[in-house]
């Protein structure tokens, strides 16, 4: 299978989106975006794990495959991402102390966030050159930061309207989510879908 770099791209960030379409990374998608405030740089930090492990992902398979040990993919990933998540943390911890008491439990979660894992298994299973895995990755933490923006920045704009009571909360956040899947799932046609 030949996917070209512009059809990985498209695909991962629209109609493969990790949390519109494959609802992978539910866990912050749902808790963390009730401000673009807190949302946007969640999405950034995750797309930088993402990035890291499809990069490490790609150079353990380089190691793991020729030595037959590829029982050993799984928990060498895992090991990576929650390295990367450390930096991260580490990182915002220091630059901005007022986002990392905002982001909270979210932040070291993002080590257990299935979309972040997701990417260096698909890549891995779909037989990725490493410019194809850094385009996937690219594309994944792209997809993931403009879900939770377009989710945080909807329930900005309807904490100011009325809505029902029983629509209130998880309700509501549940059906915008479902809106927002569905629009996504209207760009399967642009770059040669799923």
């Amino acid at each position: 299978m030949h996917e070209s770099i512009g059809q990985i791209l498209i695909t991962t960030i629209l109609s493969g989106n990790f949390v519109l379409a494959m609802f992978l990374g539910m866990c912050p998608f749902m808790g963390v975006t009730h401000s673009v405030k807190v949302a946007f740089p969640l999405g950034l930090a995750t797309t930088f794990v993402i990035f890291m492990a499809s990069v490490c992902a790609y150079l353990l398979n380089l190691v793991l495959i020729p030595l037959h040990m590829e029982y050993l993919e799984l928990i060498s990933y895992i090991t990576v991402i929650a390295a990367a998540v450390q930096l991260v943390e580490m990182y915002v911890k220091k630059q901005s102390p007022e986002l990392f008491r905002a982001l909270g439990i979210y932040l070291p979660l993002i080590t257990t966030n299935c979309a972040v894992l997701g990417v260096a298994l698909f890549q891995t299973a779909r037989d990725y050159n490493f410019l194809q895995s850094l385009t996937f990755a690219m594309g994944g933490g792209v997809g993931f930061t403009l879900a939770l923006t377009l989710l945080a920045s909807v329930r900005e704009r309807v904490r100011f309207s009325r809505v029902p009571n029983a629509m209130m909360g998880t309700a509501l956040t549940l059906m915008l989510a479902g809106i927002l899947s569905l629009a996504f799932m209207g760009f399967a046609g642009l770059g040669g879908g799923e």
